[in-house]
């Protein structure tokens, strides 16, 4: 990891903490999430967000006069406008991203749930992806959500990220390791 980035996941690790754990005093994880949707859903569709929260040139009281008008017109709950508004202050905005990940992880850690990374060669059907579930909970011990995405290039088969754990039973990769066997008999 750059040191970048190895400072934005510190940073953000911190924020996180400190929301999940005021959002479960309170008992307000439900809302939590429903910030994290919201938050994700501008950081992915509004260019000008994304430029705001990384930009040098506005100043602290700007960014915190933003944050507070953004998290008022998007329905934040007060720990999360309160918790952007001290990172306006402070600096730290640029590490929203990394933040929303953190939270979704420990959110998901709390209900029992983890995040299968699947990449298939094609795209899954529901039904598929339920099946694929199914089997990684006997497997895990706790509720698999589905991630999926497509590369064409695997040929066939799958790549299954589930925490540290990985399964790859693409084709590319089963062709890969003939020819790796093959170059060492001859």
């Amino acid at each position: 990891m750059s040191e970048p980035a190895s400072i934005s996941a510190g940073i953000a690790a911190r924020y996180a903490s400190a929301i999940f754990e005021l959002a479960k005093e309170d008992n307000v994880i439900s809302a939590l999430e429903n910030d994290l949707d919201a938050l994700e859903a501008a950081l992915a569709d509004s260019a000008e967000f994304r430029d705001l929260i990384s930009s040098p040139v506005y100043t602290r009281d700007e960014l915190g006069a933003s944050v507070a008008a953004l998290g008022k017109a998007m329905g934040l709950t007060g720990t999360m406008t309160n918790a952007l508004g001290l990172m306006a202050g402070k600096r730290r905005l640029f590490a929203l991203p990394q933040l929303a990940a953190q939270l979704r992880d420990m959110i998901a850690e709390e209900k029992g749930e983890v995040t299968a990374e699947v990449v298939a060669a094609k795209a899954m059907t529901k039904a598929q992806q339920e099946k694929l579930a199914a089997v990684l909970k006997k497997t895990v011990g706790k509720t698999v959500n589905i991630n999926a995405s497509v590369d064409e290039s695997l040929i066939g088969g799958l790549i299954v990220k589930v925490g540290s754990k990985m399964v790859d039973t693409s084709i590319r990769s089963k062709l890969a390791a003939l020819q790796n066997t093959m170059k060492e008999v001859g």
